[in-house]
């Protein structure tokens, strides 16, 4: 029925995660209708996704293919001594937008998660047990993903890096009701986050 260019373009969008058959629809058509230039800057940058951009050797963070390493790492005012663990790259920047931390991240590159096929010895953590060495860290901060996989890797973490380091302060980051939430929309995993650090008032 449509031309195989636009179906091949449809079917390509609707391999993205969170796109279903009819929004890869609408954006193959608006790339169609668009001045070309649109689309040749989109398959530009696609083009160089691959090529520019790679991880960090130390950090597993984004960094330009040019770069050795991340510059939250190499930035001599960043605390070495604290690690930040994050799952994935762009949890990095979430937390750096709140302009309240001046340690170093470690990425993981995903969580443990049996049913995925996702195994402790696939993600970056025997590179954090070294840079907990290599840099003398004294804090490592677990920030995984509130779910069921994030909670699972923070618990494995926690008794992987005390059976190396008993003395390392290992922390996470709070968690609990976001402002403007009901009760009952919230989950599980959030309120029994919330009943456990709970304040005085």
């Amino acid at each position: 029925m449509l031309p195989r260019a636009l179906e091949d373009t449809i079917e390509a969008l609707g391999r993205l995660p969170g796109v279903g058959p009819r929004t890869a629809e609408r954006y193959a058509y608006y790339l169609f209708r668009a001045n070309p230039k649109v689309a040749d800057n989109i398959a530009e940058s696609l083009k160089n996704l691959h090529d520019k951009v790679k991880l960090c050797p130390v950090t597993f963070a984004l960094i330009d293919a040019e770069e050795e390493m991340s510059p939250l790492y190499t930035d001599t005012s960043r605390d070495k001594t604290t690690v930040l663990v994050v799952e994935e790259p762009l949890d990095i920047y979430a937390i750096e937008q709140t302009h309240n931390y001046t340690g170093t991240y470690h990425v993981l590159g995903g969580a443990i998660s049996p049913i995925d096929g996702v195994t402790p010895e696939q993600l970056h953590i025997g590179e954090l047990i070294k840079r907990v060495n290599n840099d003398n860290v004294k804090e490592v901060i677990i920030a995984t993903n509130p779910s069921v996989e994030g909670e699972s890797t923070a618990l494995y973490l926690e008794k992987i890096l005390h059976e190396q380091n008993p003395n390392l302060k290992l922390t996470r980051l709070a968690r609990g009701l976001p402002l403007g939430v009901d009760l009952s929309y919230a989950d599980q995993i959030t309120l029994s986050a919330a009943l456990e650090n709970r304040t005085n008032l």
